[in-house]
Order: structure tokens, then C-alpha cells, then sequence
């Protein structure tokens, strides 16, 4: 008799240098059914998927596929079990018609070369038989919407029908709401034809429309598995999530918030981002949540001036400012540490010192020409204040740590004497005692008059440091928690659904 257990992956560990990726974290998929698979950011998923892809070889544990265990555990393995992978990433190439991206790589071809035909027509009949989606074959990848190509994208996966099992990684992150039903819809047929899918998603609504089941990571373990998923299941799943005490990393809030400093007022980039409204008090902390897709990182980079703003006006201490480069923002006191430090925000190659004096240049140079001494003695100076170590100012920025590094970017902000300072996922990939460090330093600059903007993924970090938090979904600013709603419940809840607390009332 077949086992009802199509997938089952138990006591997996897998540790890179430092750090213990997962700690017998096990997962288990029944047939037919769809199997949520959620957890904060560094919970586990994408490891344990990629364990299970043959990408990452397990330090320890088992992988069972309809009742076998390949080994070894490799992607051709893997496929040759009926496993497919749909990454959140398209790969498609635009100038490829539909039946070419469907087939690529698995060609009908006879003696006379491909048959072009015969690939166009199985193709829409896949997409229309398996997927409720109507592409003409012939069509461009350029030409169709996202969702379209997503489904191509599944299509091209599951087109050889050998598929049991199907690896979802946050497909839906690119998509608008109504792209997202495209993709839904999909997803319900292969379920209707018998197919297993594993479905992983920061989005807990779609988790609670979707899946059957429900298996939630934490710290790299599996602390829960829901064996039956319902509407009203979003609390216990966060719950789960959660699941630790946040308090002791961050600073006590001792700064006093004044009066309204910032404003945007329909602020749009005319594409992802809707037209937004959000003021910031003098000396506060403002959080800005919000998942992949949500529009964070577009409100950021239009905010200072890295992408164009196609309407809106920006306020600064009651006045008007046009931003449309960074330099300008930095010309009006705006000054963003960005989220990737090691190419935007940092020259790898020189000195700390120089990283540090790159903004403020005329501050160390006479007649033009940087004075050495000064400009050393300068950084010197904000590096002991940051506790920059090593404490060698000389050494070249690509050689320090995370943490170090991130402290180089903040050193050279701070010495600008900037009003509004817009961290942007101010800790990734920092370790924790650095993270304390650079909480700190954002207490720090608030109880001195200026004011932050947060924009993190980490809800954790948000609720620990802010005063308020702006939520985003999908490219809108949905609400903002005033500082007696923030909690890690809201929080989540509203940057999974999307719901406004007007509308939850």
C-alpha cells in the first residue's frame, strides 16, 4: 500500500562557519495536499529547501521522497524524484516566444530541426489545461505581464509531467494583488491534478487561503506544524513565529519626540509606488515594514532622490525641497545608509579614512587638495566615538567586519551634521553584539535632536527601536502604529495582510 507521506526530511542540520543553519529541522508533505512552510527572516526555509534541492549538502539527517531516499542528494536526484523548484526569481529571456521558454531546454526536435509547431501548441494546452491561463505560444516573454510570466515559468517546470511535487519560493513577492489570483488560481488546478506543493511565503493570508497544513520554523528548528490551516489561523501561526523575547537588544527610548520635522506628501515613483503621506516628529525614530513587493525599498530610493519621483512634494523643517539626486538630498541635511553597504555604500578598496571623509572632503582639504594628517586625525577621532575596530583607520574598508563596516557608513553621516538620517536594513548581516552597538548610536543621534527613518525587514529590530512604524503592502502605505499599537502581533498581521486597523475593527 502507498504511504500517504510523499515527502519527509527529518533531523536536518546543516551549520556554515559561525553559524548553525538549521538544528534538526524536519518537514513533512502529505500527497495532494498544499504544505505552508513560514518563519521570520534567518528562520531556516531557504536552507532546508536547498537541502532538499541538492544544493546544500546536510551535515546530518534524512530526505525521503515517495518512499526513497536519493542518494546522493544532488539536483539531478532530486528531479529524477518528480521535485521541481519555482524560484521567486524569473529567469525567463525576454526575446524567447512562449514555447521556446516552456521548452527550453527539453526541445521537441526531429530530423529537420525543431518542431516549433508542435512545442507552440502543447504549450498553450499545458497553460490552459494545467494552469487556467490563456498565452498565445507565439507570444514574446517581453511582452507579457509579470504574472504571465510566472506562469510561464511554472509551465516550463512541470511541462514534462513527471512532477510530483512542488517547491513554491514566495512566487507571489513581484506580483500585485490581482496577478496574485492569476498565480493562485494555477496552483489550485495542480492541486486538482494530484500535485504536492510546498508552498513558502512571508505572506500569512495567502498561507491561510492556500495551504492545507502549515509547518513553522524557528531558529532554525521546527517549532510547530499546523495539520490543518483555517482563516482564523493567522494568530496561532504568528505566535509560533514569534516566539522570543526581543527587549534586552535595544536601548531604553530616553529621547523626547518634538513636533512634525518631515513630511511627503503624494509621494510616487508612477510605478510600484502608490502615493504616499507619512510626517516624521523631530527627534524620532520612524520604522518603515514591510515585506518584499511591499514598496520599502521604492519609497526609500525615491525618497532620496536614487529613483524618480513622478509626483509628490518632500518638507523639510516647514520648507519645500526638490530631491532628485542623492547629492541634493544630501544637500538638504537627508543622508541614507543604504542596504547593501558593500556596493553602494562603501569603497571597498580604500582606506577607512577615506570612506569616512568621502562626503565632507572640503572639511580636510586646503587649496583644494585633501590634507592627509586632518583627514586622518578626523576619522580617527569618529572611529573612537563608533568604536571602529580594528582601530586603524589606514586598513582598507574591505577587511573589516559586517558590523565594522556598517559603522564606517554611519561614521561618515555623523560627521555631516545631517538632520533626517534613513537607515535602510541598518543590520543585515551583522552580528549581534554590533547590532547593540549600532542601536545604540541610533538612540544616540535622536536623543541629540535628529531624526531616523528605519526601513527593515526584521519586525524584531522595528518594534525595538521606533517610536512609530509605517506599514507597506504591495506599494502602498496601508497604516502607521502609533507607539501604544506596536507589537509583534500587529505588526505581522499587517504586513502579511495588508489590513488596515480600521478595516480589522
Amino acid at each position: 500500500m502507498e504511504s500517504d507521506v510523499l515527502l519527509e526530511m527529518q533531523g536536518i542540520t546543516k551549520t556554515f562557519p559561525g553559524v548553525k543553519a538549521l538544528d534538526s529541522a524536519s518537514l513533512r508533505v502529505s500527497r495532494g495536499e498544499i504544505h505552508g512552510l513560514v518563519g521570520e527572516n534567518g528562520a531556516g526555509k531557504s536552507t532546508i529547501i536547498k537541502v532538499l534541492a541538492g544544493v546544500y549538502q546536510r551535515d546530518s539527517g534524512s530526505v525521503r521522497i515517495n518512499g526513497k531516499q536519493p542518494e546522493p542528494l544532488t539536483p539531478a536526484s532530486v528531479h529524477d524524484a518528480g521535485v521541481r523548484f519555482i524560484h521567486q526569481e524569473l529567469h525567463l529571456v525576454p526575446h524567447f516566444t512562449v514555447a521556446e521558454s516552456v521548452f527550453m531546454g527539453q526541445e521537441l526536435a526531429g530530423a529537420f530541426g525543431l518542431k516549433r509547431r508542435l512545442m507552440r501548441e502543447r504549450a498553450e494546452t499545458f497553460l490552459k489545461e494545467a494552469l487556467q491561463a490563456n498565452i498565445p505560444g507565439n507570444a514574446l516573454i517581453r511582452d507579457l505581464g509579470v504574472a504571465e510570466r510566472k506562469l510561464v515559468q511554472i509551465a516550463r517546470a512541470l511541462v514534462d509531467g513527471k512532477a510530483s511535487l512542488v517547491v513554491f519560493d514566495e512566487p507571489t513577492a513581484p506580483l500585485d494583488s490581482g496577478e496574485s489570483e492569476q498565480v493562485f488560481t494555477a496552483i489550485r488546478q495542480l492541486k486538482s491534478r494530484g500535485i504536492s506543493m510546498i508552498y513558502v511565503s512571508h505572506y500569512l493570508a495567502e498561507i491561510t487561503a492556500l495551504c492545507d497544513s502549515v509547518t513553522v520554523f524557528r531558529n532554525g528548528s521546527t517549532v510547530s506544524v499546523l495539520e490543518q490551516v483555517e482563516a482564523n489561523s493567522t494568530d496561532t501561526i504568528i505566535q509560533a513565529m514569534v516566539g522570543r523575547d526581543i527587549d534586552a537588544l535595544y536601548p531604553e527610548k530616553s529621547h523626547a519626540v518634538g513636533g512634525a520635522f518631515f513630511s511627503v506628501g503624494g509621494l510616487t515613483d508612477g510605478q510600484r509606488l502608490q502615493p504616499l503621506d507619512l510626517t516624521i516628529n523631530r527627534g524620532e525614530i520612524m520604522g518603515v515594514a514591510g515585506l518584499i513587493g511591499s514598496g520599502r525599498e521604492e519609497f526609500i530610493d525615491t525618497l532620496y532622490g536614487v529613483r524618480a519621483a513622478h509626483a509628490g512634494s518632500i518638507s523639510l523643517a516647514g520648507n519645500v525641497v526638490n530631491i532628485r539626486s542623492p547629492s541634493e538630498a544630501v544637500a538638504a541635511g537627508i543622508v541614507l545608509v543604504p542596504r547593501d553597504r558593500r556596493h553602494d555604500g562603501l569603497v571597498l578598496d580604500m582606506a577607512v579614512s577615506d570612506n569616512i571623509n568621502l562626503a565632507t572632503l572640503e572639511a580636510v582639504s586646503v587649496a583644494g587638495l585633501e590634507h592627509r594628517r586632518k583627514a586622518t586625525e578626523r576619522a580617527d577621532d569618529i572611529a573612537a566615538t563608533l568604536d571602529i575596530r580594528p582601530r586603524n583607520v589606514n586598513a582598507v574598508a574591505r577587511y573589516f567586519s559586517g558590523g565594522n563596516q556598517q559603522k564606517v557608513v554611519l561614521a561618515r553621516w555623523l560627521i555631516t551634521q545631517s538632520r533626517l538620517f534613513i537607515l535602510d536594513e541598518p543590520t543585515v548581516g551583522v552580528d549581534i553584539g554590533a547590532k547593540v552597538e549600532i542601536y545604540q548610536l541610533v538612540e544616540n543621534l535622536v536623543a541629540e535632536g535628529a531624526s531616523v527613518l528605519v526601513s527593515s525587514s526584521d519586525p524584531g529590530e522595528l518594534l525595538g527601536l521606533c517610536d512609530r512604524i509605517a506599514v507597506m503592502y504591495r506599494g502602498a502605505l496601508v497604516d502607521v502604529l502609533e507607539h501604544d499599537e506596536l507589537s509583534m502581533d500587529n505588526l505581522i498581521s499587517m504586513t502579511t495582510a495588508g489590513i488596515p486597523r480600521a478595516a480589522e475593527a
